[in-house]
């Protein structure tokens, strides 16, 4: 219940293969005029969707993909005109169509959006959109290095393309990495003994050196947070250096990183 007796408003998501959303909220049983409103968590930025009754007792509200949704966490809530925001619960959400997704890359960016329940329990979206966008595949890791598989959209590989590895530290280095192409996919090694403690971003650069840079990311299926998810073994090896312990993971965006750090002799 919330704070007016009421119980919270609830809706139903349905994505579409590009990149849209529906919502599905529980009708709130009068005449007034009513809007879903997502409202970006860090900048207060709102969009506002008008709510029609879907014939089945409920209000709908879409997002279609040509509404750019800025990148972020975007937390959802239901007003009705003349009244106060209210937070908005998470009910079933169909994803199907957001697996094995292969956009066409034909705008020039790649628009993401998850609906996803929060640890309060209420219904957000999470948004991405990447111009032009990497998306990680299969990770092949072993003992010395990963091997990384990706595809890129929005862009165009060149044979001046490579991949670079480089330090978040501010003053840290960026390492090169061969970069191998087929099309629009690539594939890039990540040497292990070459990286110094710290963590490590990756990215492509599909145009060469004077191309854009591309970070890496999946984001093209259906789960908001991959960090708890897609998890990789550490590897332990010793360089000229001394002995480190290698981790590749996913950042809280959805971007592919590698975290190095001092590892005890054994």
């Amino acid at each position: 219940m919330g704070e007016d007796g009421l119980s919270a408003p609830r809706a139903d998501c349905i994505a579409d293969s590009a990149g849209g959303l529906t919502f599905d909220v529980t009708d709130h049983g009068g005449p007034d005029p009513a809007h879903l409103v997502l409202t970006h968590r860090d900048t207060g930025e709102d969009v506002r969707l008008p709510l029609t009754p879907a014939g089945d007792g409920s209000l709908r509200a879409a997002l279609p993909s040509s509404v750019l949704l800025p990148e972020g966490r975007w937390d959802a809530f239901a007003q009705v005109a003349g009244e106060e925001p209210r937070r908005l619960t998470p009910g079933l959400n169909d994803l199907r169509s957001l697996l094995d997704r292969v956009p066409s890359g034909s705008r020039g960016f790649v628009a993401v959006r998850i609906p996803y329940a929060t640890k309060h329990g209420n219904l957000s979206v999470r948004s991405w959109l990447r111009a032009p966008h990497a998306e990680a595949g299969e990770l092949l890791v072993s003992d010395r290095e990963m091997t990384v598989s990706g595809r890129v959209y929005g862009t165009t590989i060149t044979p001046e393309a490579h991949a670079e590895i480089r330090s978040r530290s501010d003053a840290g280095p960026a390492l090169r990495a061969e970069l191998a192409a087929h099309g629009d996919e690539f594939t890039f090694r990540v040497a292990y003994e070459e990286l110094d403690a710290g963590r490590w971003d990756l990215w492509v650069r599909p145009e060469g050196e004077d191309g854009l840079a591309v970070r890496v990311a999946r984001l093209l299926d259906d789960i908001a947070d991959k960090k708890p998810i897609f998890t990789y073994p550490t590897a332990r090896l010793d360089t000229g250096r001394g002995r480190i312990a290698v981790e590749p993971y996913y950042t809280s965006d959805n971007d592919l990183a590698v975290l190095v750090t001092p590892a005890a002799a054994e």
